[in-house]
C-alpha cells in the first residue's frame, strides 16, 4: 500500500513538472499573444476611426455608417483572436469552439430575438433615404426631432425636449409620417362666424389677410377656402395654405399667428365668432311660485317663533 501511494505520489509530481515546464516553454507565445490582443484592440480602433473618415464622403447615412464602422472593428478583434490561439498551438481547441458554434449560436437566437430584431431593423432604417437625422418624425404615438439612429432604438427630441427612445422594430413595422420629406407644409385651420354675417365677405376678407401676412402665399389662388357646415352656433369653414417649413412646430406656430390675424381682422369689421350659448327656459309663473314659496317660509317661521315666545 505504502508503494503505490509513493508511486502514485510520483506520478503527480512527475505530472506537475511536464505542466511547468510546458508552461515554461509556452511562455514567450504567452506574452506574444497578450501583445497581439492589445494591438487588435488598439487596431480596431483606428480602422474604425479611418472607416469613418472614408464614409464620411459617400451619401450613406451617418447612422449606417457607424454599423460598417463597428462591424470592421469587430472582425479586426476576431482576426487577432484568431491569430493568437494559432500562436497558443490550440488549432483543436478553435475546431471545438467552431463546432459549438452552431449550437450557441441557435440558443443565443432564441434568447435574444428581440434586440436581433432591433439590430436588423437598425440596419433596415439605416439604409432608408426618407429618414435621416433631422428629420422630424411622427411615429407610435410620439412626435419630434430625430437626432439619433442606432442598432436598438431611434432617438427623437419632442417639443418639450423630453428625449424618446423607441425600439427600431417598432418604427419599421408602424407607419412613419415624416414632415420634413418635403419643403412645404400645410397650414389647415378651422373657425365659425355668425350666422348674421355676409359669407362672401368672410372668405375675402379671410384669404385677404392670409395673402397679406405670409411670403410663402403669393396670391389668392394659393389658399383654399371651404364652407364645411352648418353648425349649432355658427357656420364653420376651413383654410388650408402652405409655408415654406417642414418642422411641426413651425406649422404650429403659423397656425397660432394665422388665429391672432383673423381675429383682428375679423373684430375690424365687425364679423362676430360664436361661442356656444345655452338658453334656460323657466316654466310660465315659475317666478311666482318661488316668491310665493318663499313668503309661505318666512310666515312659517315667524309663527314658529312667536309660539317659542309664549
Amino acid at each position: 500500500m505504502y508503494d503505490q501511494l509513493v508511486e502514485a505520489w510520483n506520478k503527480m509530481l512527475s505530472k506537475l513538472e511536464s505542466w511547468l515546464d510546458a508552461i515554461i516553454v509556452s511562455l514567450p507565445n504567452v506574452l506574444i499573444a497578450i501583445i497581439v490582443f492589445i494591438i487588435a484592440l488598439i487596431a480596431s480602433k483606428y480602422v474604425s476611426r479611418l472607416i469613418l473618415k472614408l464614409l464620411g464622403k459617400s451619401n450613406l447615412q451617418r447612422s449606417m455608417r457607424k454599423v460598417i464602422a463597428k462591424l470592421v472593428s469587430i472582425v479586426v478583434i476576431l482576426l487577432g483572436l484568431f491569430l493568437i490561439l494559432g500562436i497558443l498551438n490550440l488549432g483543436k481547441a478553435l475546431n471545438t469552439i467552431l463546432a459549438g458554434a452552431g449550437v450557441a449560436g441557435l440558443a443565443v437566437g432564441l434568447a435574444l430575438q428581440g434586440a436581433l430584431a432591433n439590430t436588423y431593423s437598425g440596419i433596415i432604417l439605416s439604409y432608408i433615404k426618407n429618414l435621416k437625422y433631422g428629420d422630424w418624425i411622427e411615429s407610435n404615438d410620439y412626435e419630434g426631432e430625430v437626432i439619433d439612429i442606432d442598432l436598438r432604438v431611434v432617438t427623437i427630441k419632442q417639443i418639450d425636449n423630453n428625449l424618446v427612445y423607441i425600439p427600431n422594430k417598432l418604427v419599421v413595422e408602424n407607419p412613419i409620417k415624416n414632415y420634413s420629406t418635403t419643403a412645404q407644409s400645410r397650414v389647415i385651420l378651422e373657425c365659425g362666424v355668425g350666422y348674421e354675417s355676409d359669407l362672401r365677405k368672410v372668405k375675402e376678407l379671410t384669404i385677404d389677410t392670409v395673402v397679406n401676412h405670409f411670403k410663402a402665399v403669393e396670391n389668392k389662388d394659393d389658399v383654399l377656402f371651404l364652407w364645411k357646415e352648418f353648425g349649432d352656433s355658427s357656420i364653420n369653414y376651413e383654410l388650408r395654405f402652405w409655408i415654406n417649413s417642414t418642422s411641426a412646430l413651425e406649422v404650429a406656430k403659423a397656425k397660432s399667428e394665422t388665429m391672432m390675424l383673423i381675429k383682428d381682422a375679423y373684430n375690424q369689421n365687425d364679423i362676430n365668432i360664436p361661442f356656444p350659448i345655452r338658453t334656460l327656459d323657466f316654466p310660465k309663473g315659475f317666478g311666482f311660485i318661488k316668491n310665493e314659496n318663499n313668503e309661505s317660509k318666512a310666515k312659517n317661521n315667524d309663527e314658529k317663533e312667536a309660539d317659542d315666545n309664549d
